[in-house]
């Protein structure tokens, strides 16, 4: 199948509607019914400002988080309709891909 895998950037500490970004994002993935996404922790990044952001020790709210899902044109203008609605500010990337499942389940 031909698709999209978006990839959207935040940090632990964002929040949207009371909870944590990246998990507000994994729930509306389920929500939409999307195939499936993937949260992912990073140890550190920067961003358009230069400004450096990390996992420290006692510090795990800047930690970079990257959330990836690989979803249909369809599927990709429901999210992103949703997400324009939702007011979410929010940096992705949005790349042209294949994908499909090898072998038995």
């Amino acid at each position: 199948m031909r698709g999209y895998q978006i990839t959207f950037f935040t940090q632990q500490d964002r929040r949207h509607e009371g909870k944590p970004l990246g998990e507000w994002l994994m729930q509306l993935a389920k929500r939409l019914e999307l195939q499936g996404a993937t949260m992912v922790s990073a140890a550190e990044g920067f961003g358009a400002s230069g400004r450096v952001h990390s996992a420290r020790f006692f510090e795990l709210g800047d930690q970079p988080i990257e959330v990836l899902m690989t979803v249909t044109e369809a599927q990709a203008d429901r999210l992103f309709e949703h997400l324009r609605s939702a007011g979410v500010h929010l940096f992705y990337v949005k790349t042209v891909v294949e994908y499909g499942t090898l072998g038995a389940e």
